[in-house]
């Protein structure tokens, strides 16, 4: 991977190797899919996705790809589908020869809508 700034998610995208290009375009299209409404921005020089606050992020290294969920309940919520997968932190890492399902990526961006919307339901109550 080039060592490049990227402003767009395009951007991020075009300066893959060939070999990710793919995964990662599934990445984003599962994302999307599951949250049609969400803003794609750059954050922390990664692809993120905000909607009523930070939904997900997703990344591709040199030996791994990961899928960010900006919340650890995710990795609690979904362990038993995740096993296949090292999970620590925030943080699903998976690899070209074991991707992780497009139907899982869409029910944590689901899952993370959901939690999006109680936080902020939580919060107008509070006022």
């Amino acid at each position: 991977m080039k060592a490049v700034t990227p402003k767009t998610v395009d951007d991020y995208l075009s300066n893959l190797p060939a070999d990710v290009l793919p995964l990662m375009e599934k990445v984003r299209a599962a994302i999307l899919f599951a949250a049609p409404n969400a803003e794609e921005i750059i954050s922390y020089q990664m692809p993120a996705y905000k909607q009523n606050g930070m939904l997900v992020y997703f990344a591709a290294f040199k030996d791994h790809c990961s899928l960010f969920p900006a919340s650890k309940q995710v990795l609690e919520i979904f362990k038993e589908e995740l096993k296949p997968f090292k999970t620590f932190g925030g943080t699903i890492q998976f690899t070209t020869h074991k991707p992780l399902p497009v139907h899982l990526i869409k029910k944590i961006v689901k899952y993370r809508l959901k939690e999006n919307e109680e936080k902020k339901a939580a919060k107008k109550l509070k006022r």
